[in-house]
């Protein structure tokens, strides 16, 4: 009825304007970030057979709704539709992993277009590792049954349940830490057997790795001196707390010739704290461009 009355008062002008403003102040369909299972760091007091241990896969977080694939930020992932096809009504939360050392292989994947030739085998590669069920009842081990059976049912090599098993001791864990270390896994993931699936970083979910990690944005290149002279010395970064580090190693040649770009965000290794509270022995491990 307004749009009748405009195009009798004002003529065609004032209702293609007013379609205009109906385009761009109506809401836009965001998807909403998944409300995920966040992980704690490992301590010693933690009653550790009350936990699965598996392995902490290099890859992509991917929570899949029952239509689409999302990262942890709700960005949709562009996946194929044979991909998709096989990914059922339920939620699911997993990892895109190609195996060990390959996360920047998965994080440039779900950056390209899903349906060119050229990517379909990569995305034939690839496994959805899943590991847990959000919107099934009860505790984890419950879920881990509807996982394998989910599985089992579809019977694709793209989904895979990933493997879960105990320990009797933290010196068991330690020593399962160092072997997986030592053949290129990431980590070890302890999920408490009893746990239902909630949203957030608590005890649920431990993470335990030779060397924490985090993230840092660059904010300058600085020049390399001696054998790195014309190339990168470090990058000073800001951390997310707001203060300021400096990082000069972990870079390979190639890395210091083509360093990443200002603005853009890194993730590196430490081992503990200085006694000022910043990161003690910092050393560059990739880009952190899955976000």
């Amino acid at each position: 009825m307004m749009a009748s009355l405009m195009i009798v008062q004002g003529g065609v002008m004032p209702l293609l304007l007013c379609f205009f403003l109906l385009l761009v102040t109506s809401p836009v369909a965001l998807s909403e970030t998944p409300d995920i299972t966040l992980a704690q760091i490992y301590r010693d007091d933690l009653d550790v057979t009350a936990y699965v241990i598996s392995e902490k896969y290099d890859g992509v977080r991917a929570y899949w709704d029952g239509q689409q694939l999302l990262t942890r930020q709700g960005n949709a992932l562009p996946i194929p539709d044979f991909f998709r096809r096989q990914l059922p009504a339920q939620s699911l939360d997993g990892e895109l992993w190609f195996g060990r050392g390959e996360f920047s292989r998965a994080a440039a994947l779900v950056q390209r277009l899903p349906d060119h030739a050229e990517y379909q085998p990569e995305w034939q590669a690839v496994r959805y590792m899943l590991f847990d069920a959000p919107q099934q009842p009860g505790g984890f081990m419950q879920r881990l049954d509807f996982l394998q059976s989910l599985a089992d049912a579809v019977q694709r090599p793209q989904l895979l349940v990933a493997p879960q098993w105990t320990v009797s001791s933290h010196g068991e864990l330690q020593q399962q830490l160092q072997e997986f270390t030592e053949a290129g896994a990431e980590g070890l993931m302890l999920r408490h057997q009893q746990a239902p699936y909630r949203g957030g970083r608590s005890s649920d979910l431990i993470k335990l790795k030779a060397f924490d990690d985090a993230e840092a944005t660059v904010l300058a290149h600085l020049p390399g001196k001696g054998k790195f002279k014309g190339m990168l010395g470090s990058v000073l970064v800001r951390l997310d707390n707001g203060r300021e580090l400096r990082i000069g190693s972990g870079f390979t040649d190639a890395e210091r010739l083509a360093p990443p770009p200002v603005g853009s965000r890194i993730t590196f290794q430490y081992q503990g704290y200085t006694s000022t509270g910043l990161p003690r022995f910092a050393r560059y491990w990739r880009p952190r461009n899955d976000e």
